[in-house]
């Protein structure tokens, strides 16, 4: 099994897919993923096909599209009874270790891996025992301090992080996963996933790295014509979220936007830099030109942009996802992976099992729906989902419909179809979807979302062959955040 390629799989949590240098951002730095870009291949254009945290994961860890793996919302379920990822390659003869969040219920379940080194960012709350992340605090003398900043897990409030570097979990991941590596079996390829858990909220950068971005012009959010007038014109779904979010008081002036963005760009370059220490240990070992590296986010967060935050939105910030591949020294030549490459064509999650499968020369299971990003062809079309299809064939789902060019999103609660050319408008400022002059172009995508759509979905929401979803849902404001959802306090004892 030694002549077999080792596999790292990086998968962050939040991180946009516009969030790169390579991308052409502004201001980001992100030089490590800008090198690990030039020395193999970069996918614009992919996706996660429920951009929220479990199900983007389980996305990840079958090659499964989301109403395959029965998970279009984050919830607790069962996984589906098929060989994840890190099993098909502990078949294939490979040591399997993920150092991180993997988010799953139980809290210990182990998806295939020998080994798991878990951070599950305090869940402790949820019913789950102290994770390895907070034993390494308490082993060290800050038992349950993770949160003692008193910064939310789901907000957007920002300040240094209070305790010493080394004690930050992103360090602490890399550390981990390096630590790993150098324990590796020497007789059998490693398959190792490194999940971090930001620049997902708390914002609790390091000091340092918002120093580093104290002199630069970080970018306003934009504003689609769609989204900038009153909320009574928008969905159902984008309504409800702007009431909540002035209920809970997130209505952020713009000197506090560019103080968050700037420290969630503080969390990236934190993460990207310590790649590097994951990367030279790699390098140190020896491994580094047989190892196959991907890199990934479950999905991103809208920032701000069309005055929405955080994720499940099927905007380009919120659906699209940084997709870095790089294969071993021989796959840098070999005309499938190479280097200094930009692959345009559409990729999702699902894809990234049969892909780092087809690389290592590991036999596809044969479950998966997904395409190996390195063979020929490619996907003429991209579906994604979040929220279920209620009982009642109501509830607040969105759907989401990409091919080359363009992406329609769908809202059933009023009947809402948005279009947008992404080729020539990739902040998604002009809704065409009203517009007569692009009139065949929504007919054509409509038509494709509603073959991709499940049967009881089409059921619910299609009349005559065309899109008819359902009156407008109340329009009730959400109350008070009584409970200051997402806010962890001190986590000792644990339970």
């Amino acid at each position: 099994m030694t002549d077999h390629p080792n596999v790292l799989l990086v998968c962050t949590d939040h991180w946009p897919g516009s969030l790169l240098g390579c991308a052409g951002h502004p201001a980001i730095r992100t030089p490590t993923l800008d090198q690990l870009a030039r020395n193999g291949v970069y996918f614009p254009n992919a996706y996660s096909e429920c951009p929220v945290c479990v199900p983007a994961r389980r996305t990840l860890m079958t090659g499964l599209s989301p109403h395959s793996h029965g998970m279009v919302t984050n919830a607790s379920r069962p996984m589906p009874e098929v060989p994840t990822l890190a099993q098909t390659f502990r078949d294939a003869g490979y040591q399997a270790v993920a150092v991180g969040k993997l988010h799953v219920q139980p809290q210990r379940q182990r998806l295939g891996f020998d080994e798991v080194i878990l951070d599950e960012e305090g869940r402790g709350s949820e019913g789950c025992r102290a994770d390895d992340y907070e034993l390494f605090l308490g082993d060290h003398g800050y038992p349950g301090q993770r949160f003692a900043g008193g910064m939310c897990n789901n907000h957007y409030l920002w300040r240094p992080w209070h305790l010493e570097e080394r004690f930050h979990v992103t360090n602490w991941a890399a550390a981990q996963m390096s630590r790993q590596i150098i324990r590796r079996d020497p007789l059998r390829p490693g398959f190792w996933y490194l999940s971090f858990s930001h620049p997902h909220p708390p914002l609790a950068p390091l000091q340092a790295y918002l120093e580093l971005y104290r002199d630069l012009e970080v970018p306003d959010p934009y504003i689609g014509g769609w989204a900038a007038g009153e909320p009574d014109g928008l969905a159902v779904a984008i309504q409800r979220e702007v009431q909540n979010l002035l209920n809970r008081g997130l209505d952020y002036t713009p000197v506090e936007i560019r103080a968050i963005r700037r420290a969630f760009y503080a969390l990236c370059t934190h993460i990207d830099h310590q790649l590097r220490v994951v990367l030279g240990t790699l390098r140190q070992e020896g491994l580094l030109g047989n190892t196959i590296l991907c890199f990934t986010a479950d999905h991103g967060d809208m920032l701000g942009n069309h005055r929405l935050w955080a994720k499940h939105w099927m905007y380009e910030d919120s659906a699209r996802v940084p997709m870095l591949l790089v294969g071993t020294d021989k796959q840098k030549y070999d005309g499938r992976v190479g280097h200094h490459r930009v692959d345009e064509r559409l990729v999702g999650l699902r894809d990234v099992m049969p892909t780092l499968l087809d690389l290592a020369g590991v036999p596809d299971p044969g479950h998966c729906e997904g395409r190996s990003m390195v063979a020929s062809g490619g996907h003429e079309h991209l579906f994604g989902a979040y929220g279920p299809l209620h009982a009642s064939g109501k509830g607040n789902p969105t759907r989401m419909l990409r091919d080359a060019r363009h992406k329609l999103i769908y809202y059933p609660a009023g009947n809402l179809v948005q279009v947008f050319d992404l080729q020539t408008d990739r902040e998604e400022r002009h809704d065409l979807g009203g517009d007569p002059d692009h009139a065949e172009t929504v007919e054509r995508l409509s038509r494709l979302l509603i073959k991709a759509l499940p049967a009881e979905e089409r059921e619910a929401w299609v009349t005559d062959g065309r899109l008819t979803g359902w009156p407008d849902a109340s329009r009730a404001a959400p109350g008070p955040d009584f409970r200051f959802s997402g806010q962890r306090g001190l986590q000792w004892p644990s339970c």
